[in-house]
């Protein structure tokens, strides 16, 4: 009735087992521990995952002066003068203060940019945003109370217009003014 253990700790109780079949081959049965309640059980493992991708940031008391380029997320709240590359998404915080030329793929703009912004997806200007430079995205949303002074281009046209493509000989004929004519009307006389 009572089971003499050598070498076992005699402070965490016995598991029983519970035959079940195992999915491989049916006729053959399994053994797997049956859950004991009151006792500690290890984390299942989750299947190995590609790493997330990486949030860097630059924090209000970093100031660069240079060129930056990164390939995940960086979020700005520091300091930064020079040229910013990436395929990778940028947001400017509300302390960021950045005299750049931008090219990412995205970026959101919280804080003070002066400097051209080019994206290859979109460009959002929060409300406590204020670009002085131009702005070329594939999207542009701009909330209320973000100043924005320069111009955009928005979008990819879809085609090139039909006076673009036509020689350069007929266009520059077609779009010089003709000089004016002057007449006089019958039964007039000047």
């Amino acid at each position: 009735m009572f089971k003499k253990v050598i070498g076992q700790d005699t402070h965490e109780p016995q598991r029983s087992v519970v035959p079940t079949p195992d999915v491989r081959h049916p006729e053959v049965a399994a053994p797997i521990p049956a859950p004991s309640y009151g006792t500690p059980q290890p984390a299942a493992v989750a299947p190995a995952r590609p790493a997330p991708a990486t949030r860097n940031v630059l924090s209000t008391d970093v100031e660069i002066k240079g060129t930056v380029k990164f390939t995940n997320d960086l979020v700005v709240d520091g300091k930064i003068e020079g040229e910013i590359h990436s395929d990778g998404n940028l947001t400017v915080g509300e302390n960021a203060r950045i005299k750049a030329e931008i090219k990412t793929a995205t970026v959101v703009v919280y804080g003070k940019v002066y400097g051209n912004l080019t994206a290859t997806d979109r460009v959002e200007l929060k409300a406590s945003a204020e670009v002085v430079g131009d702005i070329k995205a594939k999207t542009l949303s701009i909330e209320a109370g973000a100043i924005f002074v320069g111009k955009s281009t928005v979008g990819t046209p879809a085609q090139a217009p039909a006076s673009a493509s036509q020689p350069a000989a007929k266009s520059s004929a077609a779009a010089a003014p003709e000089s004016p004519k002057q007449g006089t009307l019958a039964g007039t006389s000047l």
